[in-house]
């Protein structure tokens, strides 16, 4: 009968500690889930954030304005840094030629939307940079 009785006590006791390590067990648990989608909340914050810096920059690329001419100054032209072209000047010689003239616009166009997309892209990429975590190995925007 001693023996029995020792063993409810000990197996009482087991369960009390059982009940504790559970306990315990569940907060921790708890807490690392807590701290999961604290984190995740966080960066999800951050990410909306870049989000609006990235549609202010774009705004801002719609009144950056870029001039081209040509290499003779017949042909000038001005184009927004988000590739909308704005102004367009054409010389009174230009005129009377109209092949040249399509030349002329086809090359003085292209150099400007060519520096306008490099301005666009290298401005858009570094506030992405600045938004997104720092990942090992994932350098998207070098």
């Amino acid at each position: 009968m001693k023996w029995a009785n020792n063993r409810r006590k000990i197996l009482k006791s087991c369960y009390a500690w059982l009940k504790i390590w559970f306990i315990v067990y569940f907060w921790a648990q708890l807490f690392k889930i807590k701290t999961m989608f604290g984190d995740m909340m966080g960066m999800m914050g951050k990410l909306k954030e870049t989000q609006q810096k990235v549609e202010d920059t774009k705004k801002r690329m719609e009144t950056v304005l870029i001039d081209e001419s040509s290499s003779d100054d017949l042909l000038k032209t001005t184009v927004t840094a988000s590739r909308t072209i704005k102004a367009i000047q054409i010389s009174d010689e230009l005129l009377a030629e109209k092949e040249q003239l399509e030349d002329y616009l086809i090359l003085t166009l292209n150099k400007a939307l060519s520096r306008a997309e490099g301005i666009y892209d290298q401005e858009i990429a570094a506030v992405a940079k600045d938004g997104m975590p720092n990942i090992p190995g994932m350098d998207l925007f070098k």
